[in-house]
């Protein structure tokens, strides 16, 4: 580990270096990548040396206890080897945490696809709540959130919604809410009083780089229609809706958002490119380690991965039996806890696995 540590170490030194270089300065490419390396690595260098100073701290004070009389001396440097020591294996933990290799999607914008499941109108409500939830979230985060299709009902639910959610870290942040979620509670629709249980799914997907994943023209088929939407919020008199359809795999995108027909094209064809590329890296997951899912699952919208308890204002989320009974804060958007406990687990099974070969 340390070995490997020097090296980033040297590295962060030469691209210092590097930045104030007339030929990187004056490339706006060669100086992106540049500082994109340096950020890359900048947490795992300030924690090594860190470490480094703490280890010196610890030499210093052994040397001092070894070669000087003066008590008061002796004294002080017997305090700083206390705090030391057990400031070292903290440091040593927080490094082998920040060597873990990093999802490549991380950085990534996401694409939210939310559809309504079991429980009929129930569950297009909660479909609705699910969508204000994460749309709160993003805006706590600082994130921008986007519409590329919406398919209301009557009541206000929503049968299926996809968004997309810009910032950077985003996928980071969401990739942990694929599944499927479920409501517990009295219905809008239920005169009697009874607790219902319905559903509804979620699907996280990495938005792809242009570069990534190629699409023949001839794979598409576009067609035009009228946008057209509950309550007439999204209805729109020209024929500026877009649905791909790609016929290898029979995928269909649609996108109505937009009154322009050339910006409802363009959030289609991000979806169907971030979907192919979604397709794309599962095969390669279950190439490399079928064996090695952690605990926190595998995003799959089969998973039952939370439920939301509203008489008695719970949440749980079953893949770390994580309950927390605060249902109002979390569907305003609280989500940071249940996610920071979400990337603990899964730090944590990455480490053991680490550890195991």
């Amino acid at each position: 580990m340390f070995s490997k540590l020097a090296i980033f170490d040297k590295r962060y030194s030469e691209l210092e270096k590097r930045m104030y270089e007339p030929d990187v300065v004056s490339d706006p490419e060669a100086y992106r990548k540049v500082m994109q390396e340096y950020a890359a690595i900048e947490p795992v260098v300030k924690k090594y040396r860190a470490y480094q100073a703490t280890q010196q701290t610890i030499d210093d004070s052994l040397a001092i206890l070894e070669e000087e009389s003066d008590e008061e001396l002796r004294e002080l440097a017997s305090a700083e080897l206390d705090d030391a020591k057990k400031q070292l294996p903290l440091l040593e933990e927080e490094l082998k945490i920040l060597l873990l290799p990093k999802d490549p999607n991380d950085e990534r914008n996401v694409i939210i696809e939310i559809r309504g499941g079991t429980g009929g109108e129930e569950s297009s409500l909660f479909a609705y709540d699910l969508f204000r939830m994460y749309s709160m979230y993003a805006e706590r985060r600082g994130y921008q959130t986007e519409i590329v299709s919406l398919n209301e009902t009557g009541l206000g639910g929503y049968k299926e919604v996809s968004f997309i959610v810009s910032g950077s870290g985003a996928y980071s942040r969401f990739k942990f809410e694929s599944g499927t979620h479920r409501v517990q509670r009295v219905p809008q629709t239920e005169s009697s009083g009874r607790i219902h249980t319905s559903a509804a799914t979620v699907a996280v997907l990495p938005e792809a780089d242009d570069v990534e994943v190629e699409i023949n023209p001839n794979d598409l088929e576009i067609d035009t229609f009228r946008s057209s939407g509950a309550g007439g919020q999204h209805i729109n008199k020209t024929s500026s809706a877009i649905r791909i359809t790609h016929k290898p795999t029979g995928m269909v995108v649609e996108c109505q958002d937009e009154r322009s027909q050339y910006k409802n094209k363009d959030k289609a064809m991000k979806v169907l490119k971030s979907r192919l590329l979604k397709i794309e890296q599962d095969k390669q997951h279950e190439a490399i380690a079928s064996d090695r899912r952690s605990q926190v699952g595998s995003g799959d919208r089969s998973e039952k991965i939370r439920t939301y308890n509203y008489p008695q204002s719970r949440v749980t989320d079953h893949r770390i039996g994580l309950t927390l009974y605060k249902l109002d804060e979390i569907m305003n958007g609280a989500l940071d806890e249940i996610i920071d406990a979400l990337v603990t687990a899964q730090r944590a099974e990455q480490l053991k696995e680490t550890m195991n070969h």
